[in-house]
């Protein structure tokens, strides 16, 4: 050996035939099994690599690759283990000049399905496998300094080597951090050595070494692997990024977000398997962690006083956004995965993390956050409820909105805020249109031909029917009330119109027809009266999503005079009110009327000409001529909404009883003058508006602390009468003499003879 080193250093050109020489004799060996004589010429080939080191060493490593190859081919497992050393120790060496046609896909193949070992012999099947990681370890340090072998990123490559490793890693029974540490040479003891330790060390490596652009080749192969993990074992994947993502929650935004996105990847496969009792964890760990980010951003004022500058602060506020996204979109695209009962829960989870006014979870959020805070949580709660809520296909309104679920999105709904309202009218789409008819009403418009629009619907059923008995004058209200509000814009009213229009098609029978109508003269009659001073803009546009909505009913129900009467109107509106219109008070620029000619009655819809088109069978038109009012809820008290109608009515009524220091009235004598002033009504109507007008007034420009006192005196004098019955109830009665009552923990009163209890008449014969 020493001679034929001598040899081959003094005469490199010789170094190929010396090669090709041994690599002859080698392969016919392997196949004639004479293994002392492969073992002799493996050590000559792997000293002569290591003695020559000029660059005519190439045409000598294609002689060397051929006998690796050949030995890895075997299904020997000694003379894989060989060739795989000998192949190490090729790699650790470093060539001067790169080479342009050696291509190391074979090895990659080769070295991988020894990664996966199946040997009956579990000695020797860890060996097979340490060899194996050990090999591809080999190839990435021969390659990924080789700017001529950026090949070992592509797919094709990546797809063997990171799972290889992943499989490896994931043997728990192996995975002892305190093992053996893997030797780069590959010299050593290969039984003691640990697969998943090594197969770690050599992952962290790829990583490590993988530039900007090769990074999404190494990480997808990893969300593949953890995709073909068994359903039933998944949500063990989940619980290790989710454990991940809490131990970086002080991280910097990118990596936070990066974390997420993975597990939008992971949970989009879990969703379809067995994910148990991981659901909700999934979602309160990314609602903990939105609630953070929104923190990080606002809620460090100190930070915006700080010395940095505002770009900086920006960037780290945009960073957040990121992360606020990516979070936003993996509690959608997981919830919306899921199956419907899971996804009804989730909903409903998801809405009790809504901060709403009123409310513990509110008072928490604006600790820290402020209303500017709570609303960004708010936004980002309901935009992923509308992910979550896409698709979902309920039979039944009572089940997908329950009373806990709509309450506080409904309170949501009387914010002053229209974003929050558009978000809060799309979740509500979402849900009840089970027939996907949007598409089909998208904008407020006259349509001409609603049959041309091939609506889908089926016949209302039993638990519908009983759901909008309960829950229809709420969902009415807030049509009613989302109307009025000053801030609202033309998505607003497209989508008052969709909810209107989907009302009708998903949940009318002939009460719920009625109802609508009577909601819909009820906006023209406060859009015409105008008693909250509400801008010409809103007032035209309520209009307009009135005749919107009045001439897709009269089609909807198929009733000619009903059509031919709405038709009427909007002809005549074309010509004298076109701002009375969707088509044009929403265009830019419309031209608004100075006021509204209430006495024009051919512009209107009037309640006596729709009640004659509905008087045939089927409809109670009389219910028509009852005037809708909103019922007045406690939702008013859990928002900041200024509410003029529904705080008059409680305000009167605070008024009136709220005053106990005053005695009662005698009793006013009934004489000919008093009874005729009681059949003369004349100015009782400017009376009762007079002094409603000056409650109002009182109630808005009052200080505060008058008001407060006010109030507190009411519920100071209620707190005495509650008092007042807890104690004629609470205490035992007086006993007659003679009788001792002993009663643990009450009081002892004085008997008292029976002559001088007083019993109630009725007791008394």
């Amino acid at each position: 050996m020493e001679k034929l080193t001598f040899y081959a250093v003094s005469a490199p050109e010789k170094l190929d035939r010396i090669g090709a020489y041994l690599a002859d004799r080698l392969s016919r060996d392997v196949v004639r099994h004479r293994y002392g004589y492969v073992v002799i010429a493996m050590e000559a080939l792997d000293q002569l690599l290591m003695a020559c080191h000029s660059q005519s060493i190439k045409p000598f490593v294609e002689s060397f690759l051929h006998m690796v190859a050949k030995l890895l081919e075997s299904r020997e497992p000694d003379l894989q283990v060989l060739g795989t050393n000998s192949f190490v120790k090729f790699a650790n060496i470093e060539e001067d000049t790169p080479s342009y046609h050696r291509r190391y896909d074979f090895f990659v193949s080769q070295f991988s399905a020894m990664c996966h070992s199946t040997h009956e012999d579990p000695e020797t099947r860890t060996r097979i496998r340490v060899a194996g990681i050990k090999g591809l370890q080999g190839v990435v340090r021969k390659t990924v300094n080789d700017e001529l072998q950026a090949i070992i990123w592509e797919p094709q490559h990546m797809d063997k080597l990171i799972p290889s490793m992943l499989f490896n890693m994931q043997d728990a029974d192996d995975l002892d951090r305190a093992g053996h540490p893997s030797t780069p040479s590959g010299s050593g003891q290969d039984g003691e050595e640990n697969p998943a330790a090594l197969a770690e060390n050599c992952f962290r490596e790829l990583l490590g070494r993988a530039a900007y652009g090769n990074m999404k080749n190494a990480v997808r192969p990893v969300l593949v692997f953890l995709s073909s993990i068994s359903a039933q074992h998944s949500h063990h994947v989940i619980q290790q990024v989710l454990t991940h993502l809490d131990g970086n929650n002080k991280s910097t935004p990118r990596v936070r977000a990066g974390i997420v996105q993975v597990l939008l990847e992971t949970v989009a496969i879990a969703a379809k398997g067995s994910v148990g009792p991981t659901v909700l964890e999934v979602f309160n760990t990314l609602l903990k962690h939105l609630r953070m980010s929104v923190d990080f951003e606002l809620g460090d004022s100190s930070r915006r006083n700080s010395s940095s500058s505002v770009s900086s602060v920006r960037g780290r506020e945009s960073d957040e956004r990121i992360v606020q996204n990516a979070i936003i979109q993996t509690i959608g695209f997981f919830g919306g995965n899921l199956p419907d009962y899971q996804r009804a829960e989730v909903m409903m989870f998801i809405m009790g993390k809504v901060p709403v006014y009123g409310t513990p979870c509110h008072t928490l959020d604006t600790v820290k956050i402020g209303h500017q805070g709570t609303k960004r949580i708010q936004t980002m709660l309901l935009s992923s409820l509308i992910m979550v809520t896409s698709g979902f296909k309920s039979k039944s309104m009572s089940a997908a909105l329950p009373p806990p679920f709509l309450d506080p999105l409904f309170s949501i709904s009387l914010m002053e805020d229209s974003e929050l309202r558009q978000l809060v009218l799309e979740i509500l789409h979402n849900i009840i249109d089970r027939h996907d008819n949007r598409a089909k009403l998208r904008g407020i418009r006259i349509i001409p031909n609603v049959a041309a629009l091939k609506i889908k619907r089926e016949k209302i059923s039993k638990q519908d029917v009983a759901f909008m008995k309960k829950h229809g004058q709420q969902l009415y209200r807030h049509v009613y009330l989302g109307c009025k509000e000053e801030d609202n814009v033309h998505k607003n009213f497209e989508l008052l119109f969709t909810t209107l229009a989907i009302l009708t098609i998903e949940l009318a029978n002939e009460e719920v027809v009625i109802d609508l109508i009577r909601l819909s003269v009820a906006l023209q009659e406060m859009a015409l009266n105008n008693e909250e001073n509400m801008p010409m803009s809103i007032r035209c546009g309520i209009m307009a999503l009135v005749a919107a909505y009045l001439n897709f009913l009269s089609q909807m129900i198929a009733n000619p005079p009903f059509c031919q009467h709405v038709s009427k109107v909007i002809e005549l509106r074309n010509m004298d009110a076109p701002y009375l219109l969707p088509e044009h008070i929403f265009r830019d620029k419309c031209p608004l009327p100075e006021s509204l000619d209430k006495d024009d009655r051919q512009l209107y819809f009037q309640t006596a000409d729709m009640a004659e088109c509905l008087a045939g069978p089927g409809y109670n038109a009389e219910r028509l001529s009852i005037p809708y009012i909103p019922q007045v809820t406690d939702e008013d008290r859990l928002t900041r909404r200024k509410s003029f109608v529904d705080t008059i009515s409680l305000q009167v009524d605070i008024m009136s009883s709220s005053l106990p220091d005053k005695q009662p009235e005698l009793a006013e004598e009934i004489t000919f003058e008093t009874l005729k002033k009681a059949i003369d009504t004349t100015g009782l109507e400017e009376q009762e508006r007079e002094k409603r007008r000056q409650v109002m007034e009182k109630f808005q420009k009052a200080p505060f602390e008058e008001i407060a006192a006010h109030c507190e005196s009411k519920a100071n004098m209620l707190h005495d009468r509650l008092a007042q019955i807890f104690e004629l109830t609470i205490r035992p009665p007086p006993s007659p003499s003679g009788v001792v009552s002993i009663s643990a923990g009450h009081t002892q009163h004085p008997s008292v003879p029976v002559y001088e209890m007083k019993f109630p008449d009725l007791c008394v014969y």
